[in-house]
């Protein structure tokens, strides 16, 4: 039972009508969200994308037949309906809604689409996730998601325009690419063409972004896909979206960065509404290792890690002294007048938190209304607990954690763990409250464990300081790189860094990550070999456009910031994908399975 539109065109959206549209008549169309039966009267409400408003349907002044398909609408009906838009009177107003001043007295009606009854309540996030991803279209009708995907386009929009005015040119890079195994898994596609052969999809768009450059194109920009085969987290998707930048001509990260902090200048308001202070805050890579924990540092809350090796030095604690005798480091984070909140239970759940960031114990001292509470204190001799209480000032309610270790590394993203977890425990983190700063000086190299060797802190083509040149043979953990990331609210919104441009440079970057000759032109020929006919200075940036969003729509999760997102597994609920497939389609690829999932 459904009705043609028959000419009749929408004037109006649903969340748009207000008093100054009373007598107006109008024609709105969407979705039924519920009927209510009064007897001689029925109303529906109705939404579309801006909203929802009343219809109201009178026997007492409408014909029989208007009045009797009325009664037949049921949830999630698409109706299309014309009438005269009049004021809501009296308990009939609702100052909780947008529209709530009007209603639509309805003169013609037509029911454009049937509905069976959805598995979950629309707008019911209780409903379990994986059901509602499954109908992911039916969850999309949340009107909290839907105002997540608009803003999403609008920081699209904000994008495009800032570039274009800035002498940018956005231009589409491939996706069927080739794979260089230098970072995450490649998700790779088979070539039918080319027997044997396979395509990557873009991890990154690095470097047809840096051959623009060598191109002549002087300054682009792109909204990229990109794809990478990795464990998914929160904040992480198989496909994501990247704003990707690249500049000619800059041999200063502040060329960059000035450049970027305008577009952030521009979407905090016009996004939020937030004039946000620059030049923002720069922080060099191993002082926000060293105070915060964390290379993405979130300083919304305090709680710094305090360096304590030289007032334990001779406590007498065999914990303390093997660290500090190991050429470790002792350090703590105080938490200030909430002793007294934390349970034994609780401490306990803090000592399993640190050790899952490799740190052997968690150390705690307080000052309660009781006196001292602490794991440690008769364990160390009482100069050591003034010196403690005098290092941080401790007050009643006070509480210092202590994680130590020969490996001051593992002793500070343990603290850094360990702060944020008391920031969420404590509610320190003020909503709506926003930090940006950037942190600067990485380390080019990291040494991987997994694979046994030194590899690449952000990629290969990562320029290093002009000053460490002399330690890549050497020294090369000791090199820094000409590396930046944007940091807000404690996630990386991005990362960025001048490349290496210079021939000899490059070949030494390959060499220091043990590329044989066979090596680099099996995997980067050819764009090495660009490197031969003149090279400008370059760098750019890439931001997660995902998690941006995120950022800018206060969620923690990323699926809401995604139309149709994959869970956990990299598989879509909806579509059933990744499945299996025909075997005349391997046939014409040339491959075959060796191993299948149990259907």
């Amino acid at each position: 039972m459904s009705d043609y539109l028959q000419g009749l065109k929408r004037t109006d959206m649903c969340g748009t009508l207000r008093a100054t549209d009373i007598g107006r008549d109008v024609v709105v169309m969407g979705w039924a969200v519920r009927r209510r039966d009064l007897g001689n009267l029925v109303f529906v409400q109705l939404r579309d994308k801006t909203g929802v408003v009343q219809i109201v349907f009178d026997k007492t002044t409408t014909d029989a037949e208007l009045f009797e398909k009325a009664l037949k609408i049921r949830q999630e009906f698409v109706l299309a309906v014309c009438g005269t838009v009049r004021r809501r009177e009296g308990e009939n107003a609702n100052a909780n809604m947008a529209t709530g001043e009007v209603e639509i007295v309805a003169t013609e009606l037509k029911i454009l689409s049937e509905a069976a009854t959805p598995p979950f309540a629309i707008g019911d996030t209780s409903a379990n996730e994986a059901l509602r991803l499954k109908y992911r279209y039916l969850d999309l009708r949340r009107a909290d998601l839907q105002q997540k995907l608009f803003v999403r386009s609008q920081i699209c929009q904000i994008v495009r325009q800032y570039f274009t005015e800035n002498g940018f040119v956005e231009i589409e890079t491939p996706m069927l690419g080739k794979s260089t195994p230098e970072g995450a898994r490649d998700y790779l596609v088979p070539s039918r063409v080319h027997p044997g052969k396979f395509y990557a999809l873009p991890q990154s768009p690095q470097l047809y972004k840096q051959l623009l450059m060598i191109a002549g194109m002087d300054r682009y920009f792109q909204i990229a896909r990109c794809f990478r085969d990795e464990d998914l987290r929160a904040n992480r998707q198989p496909e994501f979206t990247q704003v990707d930048v690249e500049m000619s001509f800059v041999d200063r990260e502040d060329d960059i960065i000035n450049m970027l902090e305008g577009l952030f200048k521009r979407l905090f308001k016009e996004i939020k509404g937030m004039d946000i202070q620059f030049p923002l805050k720069r922080l060099p890579y191993s002082e926000a290792i060293s105070r915060y924990g964390s290379d993405a540092p979130d300083l919304r809350f305090g709680l710094e890690i305090e360096d304590i090796t030289d007032v334990v030095k001779e406590s007498g604690f065999v914990v303390f002294d093997n660290a500090i005798n190991g050429g470790g480091k002792v350090r703590a984070v105080c938490l200030r007048g909430l002793e007294d909140k934390l349970s034994r239970k609780d401490l306990d759940k803090l000592a399993e938190l640190v050790k899952t960031y490799r740190a052997k114990g968690l150390a705690w001292y307080g000052l309660g209304k009781d006196g001292i509470r602490s794991s440690f204190a008769s364990k160390i001799t009482d100069e050591t607990k003034a010196a403690l209480e005098k290092k941080f000032d401790l007050k009643q309610g006070d509480m210092i954690f202590v994680v130590s270790d020969t490996d001051d590394f593992i002793v500070c993203t343990a603290l850094g763990a360990l702060r944020k977890e008391l920031a969420a425990h404590f509610d320190m983190i003020k909503p709506g409250d926003y930090k940006l700063l950037w942190v600067v000086d990485f380390p080019l190299f990291e040494y991987s464990e997994e694979e046994g060797r030194i590899v690449a802190m952000h990629h290969p083509f990562t320029s290093p300081k002009d000053e460490d040149l002399q330690y890549m043979k050497t020294e090369p953990l000791r090199v820094k790189a000409k590396a930046y990331d944007i940091v807000i609210n404690g996630q990386e919104a991005g990362g960025g860094s001048l490349r290496i441009y210079k021939q000899e440079v490059q070949k030494l970057m390959f060499e220091t990550l043990g590329l044989s000759k066979h090596d680099i032109e099996d995997k980067f020929g050819y764009f090495v070999e660009a490197f031969n006919y003149g090279t400008p200075p370059h760098g750019g940036l890439a931001l997660g456009l995902d998690r941006l969003v995120m950022l800018l729509t206060e969620t923690d999760n990323i699926k809401d910031v995604v139309a149709f997102p994959k869970m956990q597994n990299a598989n879509c609920l909806m579509s059933n994908a990744p499945d299996f497939v025909e075997d005349k389609q391997l046939s014409d690829l040339n491959i075959a399975c060796t191993k299948k999932e149990e259907e």
